[in-house]
């Protein structure tokens, strides 16, 4: 057998395989016996079809079908023969049959070879949220929202009112567009964005008064539209008191009292800002190392991260993206996003070659330990064992090598704290 490799880029190449007819002889003469069982021919008997008809009629799929079982034969010993890295499968790109030699041309993606720059100088902010009792309370009136009571006020309308009025769209010249009138619309001031030019136009009126709203075009062939809008009436929303037996019903039990409540709700609070804060860190941390290491990434890696942001946004819809919705347009949007995935996947796992990481039996069994202790309700032999199984395996070895790279890196980087005000959120 002879091999030529051939390199097309820093993730592409080219393998020539050139067999003898004694490498390949005996596969295609158990094929060609085969089809001289099987093919019928009118005027012959079967099986007693001439072997020189049977290669004219059924040759090019039997060398099609040694080349790919050739192909499939003998890529994975070169591969580790030469250290090879495929990042995709080999597929075929030609093959002939010339003078009793088989010659098959393969082309794969591979794990581009690259030098990492060190990281020991790098300097990173951990910024650490603080928690107030102010954000306590936010939190607990967002969670009062779904048992408060919309009342009529007296009061302008403030941007997170709703107000209630009858429309009509006008015409250039300020009449009433005949079919355009409606009652009692509602509009939730505070779930409009703030440039919304209703929200703008209704923020401080009173029921009575009148509103006047002019929205931007669309485009130049579109003209602006005016709208006025007559005020019924101004709803605020009066959130109920936190008291104890509120705080059973709205936590199902959990909780006996408002003062649990509250310190629940600040532990949660807590935890969520803690791994918020840490996954802003690994996030510095990987756009950095994908600045300074301009590693070329697979097509193969980039197409399977890109198909899995599609899929998690698919998730995010319900299942499904809405009618209409433009999937190849969103697809095209998440390319950069994907090509920097697939680039962090490639350095992540040049540090563990370097660092000699590697995941072990004892590691998902820890790894099971602090996750058990999230959920009592499972037990820890439950956790290992689907852990262990060949559906989770593999996904929680990646999870764990992933924080063993981070570790490595986060010993060998300055990282600097940063006290840091939780982002504002709506009452």
């Amino acid at each position: 057998m002879q091999k030529n490799i051939t390199k097309i880029s820093d993730t592409e190449q080219e393998l020539e395989i050139i067999l003898s007819a004694e490498e390949f002889g005996t596969e295609y003469n158990q094929e060609l016996e085969e089809a001289k069982r099987t093919v019928q021919i009118k005027g012959f008997r079967k099986g007693h079809v001439p072997a020189g008809m049977i290669k004219k009629l059924v040759g090019p799929a039997i060398e099609a079908s040694i080349a790919e079982k050739m192909a499939s034969k003998h890529f994975s010993a070169i591969a580790d023969e030469e250290n090879i890295k495929p990042a995709s499968r080999a597929a075929i790109e030609s093959f002939s049959f010339d003078d009793n030699q088989l010659s098959i041309k393969l082309s794969y993606e591979i794990h581009p070879e690259f030098e990492l720059k060190s990281f020991e100088g790098y300097t990173f902010t951990l910024p650490r949220y603080t928690i107030t009792d102010e954000d306590v309370r936010k939190e607990i009136n967002l969670i009062l929202k779904g048992h408060g009571t919309l009342i009529s006020i007296d009061d302008a309308a403030s941007a997170t009112d709703t107000v209630i009025g009858d429309v009509i769209r006008l015409n250039t010249e300020g009449e009433t567009e005949e079919g355009s009138a409606m009652e009692n619309h509602h509009f939730n001031l505070e779930y409009l964005p703030e440039e919304n030019p209703f929200r703008s136009a209704l923020t401080g009126k009173k029921a009575g008064e009148i509103a006047d709203v002019t929205t931007e075009p669309k485009d130049e062939e579109t003209p602006a539209q005016l709208y006025r809008i007559t005020v019924k009436e101004v709803k605020r929303l009066e959130l109920p008191e936190l008291t104890d037996e509120l705080v059973k019903e709205i936590s199902g039990q959990r909780f006996e009292n408002a003062a649990d409540f509250t310190s629940d709700v600040r532990l949660q609070l807590e935890q969520h800002f803690t791994m918020k804060s840490e996954d802003e860190l690994l996030e510095s941390i990987s756009a950095k190392l994908i600045e300074e290491n301009p590693v070329s990434a697979p097509k193969t890696i980039i197409a399977s991260f890109a198909n899995m942001l599609v899929e998690n946004a698919k998730r995010q819809m319900g299942g499904n993206f809405p009618k209409g919705f433009d999937a190849g347009q969103f697809a095209q949007a998440m390319a950069p996003n994907a090509e920097k995935h697939a680039r962090w996947l490639l350095i992540s796992q040049k540090i563990a070659e370097i660092s000699n990481l590697s995941v072990t039996d004892d590691d998902i069994r820890a790894f099971a330990e602090k996750e058990a202790e999230k959920n009592p309700t499972l037990s820890l032999e439950q956790v290992i064992s689907t852990y262990m199984s060949t559906e989770f395996r593999d996904y929680i070895t990646d999870s764990i090598l992933k924080d063993k790279v981070y570790d490595i890196i986060k010993s060998q980087v300055t990282i600097t704290e940063e006290p840091t005000p939780i982002p504002a959120r709506k009452d």
